[in-house]
């Protein structure tokens, strides 16, 4: 595969930034109130934050979700797979528990709730790599299927705290919910979004910088290493900085479903299956939508809509829910051909 030259490299990204740009600018006229148009001086910096952290969570999450369907050579592959989203769902909700509050508090309250959350999704992940890898090699099945056992154990977890009598709900707008559907959440300080944005920034460039051997994971073994690509090694690098940059996504906005899914498909419709043109695409198309959605709760919340902001992560299963029902039935009409052909 021919190495691309920096003006190429240069023209992709500007085009992709692009497609962001035009997107956000547009979810920029959305409000809660009033009319369709670009907002004033008040509402300009609520919007704005809105937008740019929709973008963000929306960034990573697609990000990832094009390295883990390479990776594990799977199209219905998705950025929570390996458990992130129920690890930090589970400690961000450990947290916010009275007993937890009260012993964060003698110890000086230092460790605010996106950290837990962080580590959480850090700590199931790193669980599941070391009960799916054998030797130092990660087989994509067998991480599946741990990834699924992860998750459902500490969804199990969750649910029994909850149900216990004598621990006390933590008294937060939408109680638990907020902890199932994501949301994005815009009275977050800025040194709590700040190592996000940071973890997501640095992720996504080394991503880009392996997406040239992205192409090659998407081979079988024999292939790829006759390429002179280390599979293994590639397999554990990249999916350490999804599961790196997804962790940050979620610690700020919880499990947004579907974004991570659905994106790298749009943008793969459009660019083809090359991950060099792919993972810059599906980045603008997850932080545009998420922006759209996000968007589209705001417009909800008006006095003759919904009357109230919609979390965006129901927005976002809504919508991705029937286009997943989509792809898996034409995966299964796939290979239901390839049968027919052998």
């Amino acid at each position: 595969m021919k190495p691309w030259s920096p003006a190429r490299l240069v023209v992709n990204l500007l085009t992709s930034a692009l497609v962001w740009a035009v997107l956000a600018g547009a979810c920029m006229m959305v409000g809660t109130t009033g009319g369709f148009g670009w907002p004033g001086e008040g509402a300009y910096e609520i919007r704005r934050d809105y937008v740019l952290l929709a973008s963000l969570v929306g960034a990573a999450l697609s990000a990832a979700g094009v390295t883990y369907q390479a990776i594990l050579r799977n199209p219905l592959a998705d950025p929570y797979l390996l458990g992130v989203s129920s690890g930090a769902m589970l400690f961000a909700y450990v947290w916010q528990l009275p007993f937890m509050t009260a012993w964060l508090t003698l110890r000086g309250g230092m460790v605010g709730q996106q950290t837990f959350a962080f580590v959480g999704a850090l700590v199931t992940v790193g669980a599941v790599f070391l009960l799916a890898s054998r030797r130092g090699r990660l087989e994509p099945v067998t991480l599946l299927l741990v990834g699924v056992i992860v998750n459902a154990i500490n969804g199990s977890v969750f649910l029994l705290i909850n149900a216990l009598p004598w621990i006390k709900d933590p008294a937060t707008p939408g109680g638990t919910l907020q902890f199932l559907v994501g949301g994005l959440q815009t009275n977050l300080r800025l040194t709590d979004l700040r190592p996000a944005a940071v973890f997501v920034g640095v992720g996504w460039a080394l991503l880009l910088l392996l997406s040239g051997q992205l192409n090659a994971a998407l081979l079988s073994e024999p292939e790829a290493q006759s390429l002179g690509v280390r599979i293994h090694a590639l397999r554990w690098v990249g999916l350490v900085l999804a599961s790196l940059i997804t962790a940050s996504a979620v610690a700020v906005s919880g499990p947004i479903g579907f974004i991570g899914l659905v994106c790298p498909h749009l943008a793969r419709l459009i660019v083809g299956n090359d991950q060099r043109r792919l993972l810059p695409l599906a980045t603008a198309l997850g932080a545009g939508l998420l922006a759209v959605a996000d968007a589209i709760s705001r417009a909800l919340a008006r006095p003759a809509a919904a009357e109230t902001v919609l979390p965006v992560g129901v927005l976002t299963g809504v919508l991705g829910g029937p286009f997943f029902q989509v792809l898996l039935w034409r995966s299964r009409k796939r290979v239901m051909l390839q049968e027919a052909g052998q």
